[in-house]
């Protein structure tokens, strides 16, 4: 399918590994122009590389002035933004129990007060010029609250809210703000967690992760070449009636509609 989109200019945050590098190399694919970000610059610069029209970018979109410079850094290098790809860190794991305000404050500053930074800085010329794509990397706990993970759930949930009434703010002028949520995708940070699992029960990560596949109607992990090729398509002029809603990839485990 062309997705019409060739030609456009993207930035994606955090994406110097797993879901938000998939999305940039995905985009890149469909011959996007797309800013590469992130606190690795070293890995920014090589990614981008090795994509045609990309630029890697070295910033720590947490520091207080981290969005800003990417929206300066971005526009000076490629000019106008039609995407936006909205992702950042995931939380360290906590209980809902044991959380300090601080450790809640930070959350919803780094998931969502930047990505509203970002998106402010896009969206006037979005709107002007008829045409824009935002779309924010989130997490299955959006939908189903993830036991251990009360910091993610918390700032991702207060993002996809925002977003959500930003959709029906912006649709008329041809502007799209949509969530991808995965589920269990095989990248570092969901190694991580398993890591961490297997500590906590004395197992080892390799049986947590059997536990967890057999879990998963697909009966394994996703693969990010999965989530890249939705995040595109949800990012191209064919999804152009799909706005205000989160999408999930992740064969089918988490058991709501």
């Amino acid at each position: 399918m062309e997705l019409g989109i060739s030609g456009r200019n993207a930035f994606v945050c955090a994406s110097t590994g797993g879901l938000g590098e998939a999305t940039a190399r995905a985009l890149a694919a469909e011959g996007v122009n797309v800013v590469v970000s992130g606190r690795r610059g070293d890995r920014a610069r090589a990614i981008a590389a090795e994509l045609p029209g990309a630029v890697g970018i070295e910033v720590d979109l947490t520091a207080p002035d981290g969005a800003d410079q990417l929206l300066a850094a971005a526009t000076s290098a490629l000019g106008d933004i039609d995407i936006l790809v909205l992702n950042g860190p995931g939380p360290r794991p906590a209980t809902a129990s044991v959380l300090t305000i601080d450790d809640t404050t930070q959350a919803v500053h780094n998931l969502l007060l930047v990505h509203q930074r970002l998106v402010a800085g896009v969206l006037p010329g979005m709107r002007e010029r008829g045409w824009g794509r935002v779309l924010a990397i989130g997490s299955s706990g959006v939908v189903a609250p993830i036991p251990r993970l009360a910091l993610s759930n918390i700032g991702r949930s207060a993002l996809a809210a925002y977003l959500k009434g930003l959709a029906a703010e912006v649709a008329a002028d041809g502007v799209t703000a949509n969530l991808l949520l995965p589920g269990r995708i095989a990248t570092d940070r969901v190694a991580s967690l398993d890591t961490a699992q297997a500590e906590r029960e004395q197992r080892t990560p390799e049986e947590v992760r059997a536990s967890t596949e057999a879990a998963i109607p697909a009966g394994r992990y996703g693969d990010p070449t999965e989530f890249g090729a939705a995040a595109a398509f949800l990012c191209s002029a064919k999804a152009s009636y799909i706005t205000g809603t989160a999408i999930r990839c992740d064969g089918g485990m988490v058991a709501t509609l």
